[in-house]
């Protein structure tokens, strides 16, 4: 069976031994919900770190509020639906429907007179595709002046006697500082066990700030994440560092025709007046009688891009490019945001079903210790079973380690173990280091090869313990692997295979059931729709 099969078999028990309580079974019912909807992806960050801006980006659309306004202090969700929708929800459990409008193509949050104190959350629904395979979700800074503001973040990412509300995060930060680490160790330690896990990308964003603006940047800030993801503190609670530009990246995603021409009116300045009106935003800014623009239009254009996206738009334009698709394209190619895209792509995507299982599993624990009672056996086993299947878990804390303090293998060996663990990426080609279009065959042929080769290792009988973990989760992930490939050569000499103890242990014998492709969830779609109305009242489940 898959891993969500066995978590819609655990709900199943435990909604049988719970159906005298009725708050157990709406807990239930939101995690029915929670297990069958798109992967819940949080931006978080210090106050100032650009979350509102880089979500605008991710999503190509302004709808995220990105002033200091209230609603920049609530949890606001974003997901998808054929028709916008705006519901406020709010402490003392009602809800309020928002108005939809726009001001200079920015979505406007209009909290009705209310402060950010009365509304626990915000949900926002939006046609968009990119929200039809993650939920995103926009959080309030930590380390606020504002404790209220930072308790929000809290209370949902991080909270003290609950698993998280999200299943991955992506952690937005200017520089790594000391309130960076804590949240991270509390985001990792919401889970215990074989349940936790390392499901965080750290971004260094307003990137472009780290050059002061200049047209290199960005290649100041990919030396500067270098620099981070070798950190010990960071390695461990992040899977990598990203530098992301995030006001050029949503300036890109969002950009205007009038802006083009703009930014093609300042490309077409003779070289040394366009080099003294940008150097400075200041002297941008300041009227000027080389260019026919405007101070108005020009200010426009440094809130939108910031004075580095200004100098490196009509630098493009000066090479060649000669549209506003073109333009919009190449900025958002030097942003970082198609690397962070990639990332979560290859490391989140891949990995949602386990992720959101994970959050289930959690959350289906705490009941038990919150609410014992006779008869939950069952419920117990189906938690061991998700145990056994959480070896991609276990990957992504392997991959962290390799990070942080390297793996206690040969260099070489180290390489090619965190590539077959999924560092970059876990479709067969990838692991195996493999062309993407590499035919079947050679696939089924690499894995066999590496089996043997990772076998071998692990019965060296001076591999130290910490080695034989390593290579035993390797050679599980090669099982899985050889099991969906269809690798017709028997992993081990034994004509019958038997399943392993738990994540990572074992030499992979468990490949036929941990490779079978996902069945259909056994729900109908109206009664999830049922229980999805019940768990809108509160998602923070």
């Amino acid at each position: 069976m898959s891993v969500l099969s066995d978590t819609e078999d655990l709900l199943r028990t435990t909604r049988t031994v719970y159906a005298d309580d009725r708050e157990a079974i709406a807990l239930i019912d939101q995690l029915d919900v929670r297990l069958h909807e798109p992967l819940r992806l949080a931006i978080a960050g210090m106050v100032k770190a650009g979350k509102s801006t880089l979500l605008n980006a991710l999503l190509g659309e302004r709808i995220a509020a990105t002033d200091t306004a209230e609603c920049t202090r609530i949890v606001t969700w974003y997901r998808y639906s054929p028709t916008p929708r705006i519901t406020m929800h709010l402490r003392d459990g009602g809800v309020a429907r928002m108005p939809i409008r726009r001001d200079t193509g920015l979505l406007v949050f209009d909290l009705g007179g209310r402060t950010a104190e009365e509304i626990e959350w915000i949900d926002v629904e939006w046609p968009l595709d990119g929200l039809s395979s993650l939920i995103l979700i926009d959080t309030p800074g930590i380390a606020s002046i504002s404790a209220d503001t930072s308790a929000a973040t809290t209370r949902f990412l991080t909270p003290e006697d609950a698993p998280s509300s999200a299943d991955a995060v992506v952690y937005l930060m200017r520089h790594l500082h000391g309130s960076d680490v804590k949240f991270l160790e509390a985001f990792r330690d919401t889970a215990a066990g074989v349940a936790q896990s390392i499901c965080a990308v750290a971004v260094l964003s307003r990137s472009d700030e780290v050059g002061s603006g200049r047209i290199d940047s960005l290649l100041s800030a990919r030396r500067v994440a270098q620099r981070y993801e070798r950190d010990g503190d960071l390695a461990t609670l992040a899977l990598g560092v990203v530098p992301v530009a995030g006001l050029l990246a949503e300036g890109a995603r969002t950009l205007r025709e009038s802006e083009y021409i703009a930014f093609r009116e300042l490309a077409g300045i003779e070289r040394a007046e366009r080099e003294r009106l940008l150097v400075s935003a200041d002297r941008f800014t300041r009227d000027s009688a080389v260019t026919g623009l405007s101070v108005a239009v020009r200010e426009a254009l440094l809130a939108r891009f910031g004075i580095f996206g200004v100098r490196l738009a009509t630098a493009l334009i000066r090479d060649g490019v000669a549209s506003s698709s073109e333009l919009s394209e190449a900025l958002v190619q030097q942003s970082g945001l198609i690397q962070l895209q990639e990332f979560v792509q290859a490391q989140f995507q891949p990995r949602a079903e386990i992720l959101k299982a994970r959050g289930v599993v959690l959350q289906v624990q705490r009941l038990l210790r919150d609410r014992p009672r006779d008869g939950t056996d069952r419920i117990r086993a189906g938690i061991e079973r998700f145990a056994a299947s959480a070896h991609m878990l276990r990957e992504l804390s392997l991959l962290a380690e390799a990070r942080a303090h390297g793996l206690p293998v040969a260099a070489d060996d180290a390489v090619d173990a965190a590539r077959i663990l999924g560092a970059s990426g876990i479709e067969p080609t990838a692991r195996l280091g493999l062309p993407a279009a590499a035919a079947g065959s050679d696939v089924a042929e690499r894995v066999t090869t590496e089996i043997d080769r990772w076998r071998a290792l692990s019965a060296s009988p001076v591999a130290e313990r910490a080695a034989l973990a390593v290579y035993q989760a390797v050679l599980r992930s090669l099982a899985e692997i050889a099991s969906e490939v269809g690798a017709t050569r028997p992993l081990r000499s034994a004509p019958h295979v038997e399943a392993p103890g738990g994540p990572g242990d074992g030499l992979g014998q468990d490949a036929a059931e941990q490779g079978e492709e996902h069945q259909p969830g056994l729900h109908s779609k109206k009664r999830l729709q049922w229980r999805a109305a019940r768990a809108q009242r509160h998602p923070f489940r």
